[in-house]
């Protein structure tokens, strides 16, 4: 797993690639938490694009990120989900809460 993260503007992106388990997500949240902590961006934009794999963790992941996000009044989209990641977003009813572009 990997995470690249910039802020643009008023947007924090992060483009993550490779694995989302229970390891990997902990140590996102850990980095995107501070981030978001300290620079209170008003959008989250999370590039899904390489992520080859992802379980429950994610969910869970992006689930935490959004509360965060929704206490500063800031919004989370999901960007380039691959067809089973979006499949799996989307039965998880992450589309009824954050803005998810394929």
């Amino acid at each position: 797993m990997a995470m690249e993260v910039q802020m643009n503007e008023d947007a924090l992106a992060a483009k993550i690639s490779g694995e989302i388990d229970h390891h990997s997500a902990a140590l996102m949240r850990a980095e995107l938490d501070e981030k978001i902590r300290n620079l209170n961006p008003k959008k989250l934009s999370l590039d899904f694009s390489a992520v080859s794999f992802m379980d429950s963790s994610g969910i869970g992941f992006i689930m935490g990120r959004y509360k965060l996000m929704n206490e500063i009044s800031g919004t989370v989209e999901i960007l380039n989900t691959p067809a089973p990641i979006n499949k799996v977003l989307r039965l998880a009813g992450l589309d009824k809460i954050v803005n998810i572009k394929r």
